[in-house]
């Protein structure tokens, strides 16, 4: 026990001093001073707990290792974690959540069901950036920018032109498409880190470029006023703009504020199940293989006769894609878009909903959308502590299960000894 005190009070003093700074003090702004004060007593006695429970841990691991030796054990037993990951299983479970979601707008409160278009939105772009990261495994980290693409082509299209939403979504597609594909040319030769450096230099360009360009975008002001999606020409709105109707008045009923909210959720739900049915389709297809096999080994694939140029090229563009469709929608269903809406974080987000849920599947994607937008709605009440939490149950999640939610199962078959 004696040889683990110095690694013990060294660990407790380590928790103290982190634990301190983030939690025991607070800063407030008294007119243009910046002053410190400390927190309460409540606070201050659980950073003194928790070193004490690090101190004791560090002092007796030995006997904690001894208590749990042969107990140790996967959480989820060996069987449910391969009928999770089963094809067939996973089928029904995404059938299952379709229903769900058909009918959570007929029983969730408008807010509720506000905050599930924000998850539609995520699992587009999870989606989407799951076929580069997933399935190309070429690690970007400015995928931001495609989808600052589509919101800012809505945007500047309705604003100068005055396009509808259905008529820019499949421009703003194209456009996302058009950076992805220029994008791919300068990253066919890198890997790793390298590529993730350029990727993440993409985006920021991108952001500084709608900031500074203040004459058509708007600059850090942004673009205002965007509208609405209509349903066959019918907008949602109170009152109609000239020479448009409301849905309300042509089909006879009250106008009821929550009819754009549920016609916006089900707008989102239609775009992530096109994307769900279209990449699906295209793991079925050659272009499906190869992007896999490229992610397996870039040199057997070369070997094989494929052409890593080309596959290359294909994942940035299919994936830029559907970010330009979540942008498209982003931009619609914000009214306002700004470049500060499209920050590294926008992309670490995305990124961590693609691991979280498991590299290549779909179903894990959605559920890390719904869990990575979910917990932060509800640790609300917790505002000072909500991040905290948050990474604190990113980091147990990624210790119980490294894999993610549901890794994709992959065909393999194994030789007999």
């Amino acid at each position: 026990m004696s040889r683990y005190l110095k690694s013990a009070f060294f660990s407790a003093l380590l928790v103290w001093a982190v634990a301190f700074p983030v939690l025991g003090l607070k800063l407030s702004i008294v007119g243009i001073n910046l002053e410190v004060h400390g927190t309460g007593p409540v606070t201050l006695t659980i950073i003194a707990l928790c070193s004490v429970l690090m101190f004791l841990r560090v002092l007796f691991t030995q006997q904690v290792g001894a208590l749990f030796k042969g107990n140790r054990g996967p959480l989820v037993s060996p069987k449910v974690s391969q009928f999770l990951t089963l094809p067939r299983t996973q089928r029904y479970i995404i059938i299952g959540l379709i229903v769900a979601a058909l009918i959570w707008p007929f029983f969730g409160s408008r807010g509720a069901v506000d905050i599930a278009t924000l998850i539609l939105i995520y699992v587009l772009l999870g989606l989407g950036l799951n076929i580069v990261v997933g399935l190309a495994g070429l690690l970007d980290l400015g995928y931001v920018g495609f989808y600052a693409v589509g919101a800012y082509t809505y945007a500047l299209l309705s604003h100068y032109l005055g396009w509808g939403f259905w008529i820019c979504l499949p421009l703003a597609g194209m456009a996302a498409a058009t950076f992805g594909f220029l994008l791919g040319f300068p990253v066919l030769r890198l890997r790793g880190d390298y590529l993730a450096i350029v990727t993440l230099g993409f985006g920021e360009i991108i952001r500084l470029f709608l900031r500074n360009l203040t004459d058509i975008t708007g600059g850090p002001n942004g673009i205002s006023s965007i509208p609405k999606p209509t349903f066959f020409g019918l907008s949602f709105d109170r009152t109609a703009a000239e020479g448009m109707q409301t849905f309300h008045e042509y089909f006879g009923i009250d106008y009821n504020p929550v009819s754009k909210v549920v016609f916006l959720y089900l707008v989102a739900l239609l775009l992530a199940l096109a994307a769900l049915f279209v990449i699906n389709r295209l793991l079925r297809m050659p272009i499906g293989r190869a992007w896999e096999a490229l992610r397996e080994d870039e040199i057997a694939c070369r070997a094989l006769g494929m052409n890593p140029t080309v596959i290359k090229l294909s994942a940035f563009t299919l994936g830029a894609t559907f970010a330009g469709f979540a942008g498209s929608f982003f931009a619609a269903r914000q009214g306002l878009v700004t470049p500060e809406s499209f920050t590294f974080i926008e992309s670490a987000i995305i990124l961590a909903i693609v691991v979280l849920g498991g590299m290549g599947s779909q179903l894990g994607v959605i559920l890390a959308a719904i869990v990575m937008i979910l917990l932060p709605e509800m640790m609300r009440e917790f505002s000072e502590y909500r991040m905290l939490m948050f990474g604190a149950m990113m980091v147990l999640m990624m210790i119980w299960r490294p894999q993610g939610l549901l890794p994709m199962q992959r065909p393999h078959m194994e030789l007999r000894k």
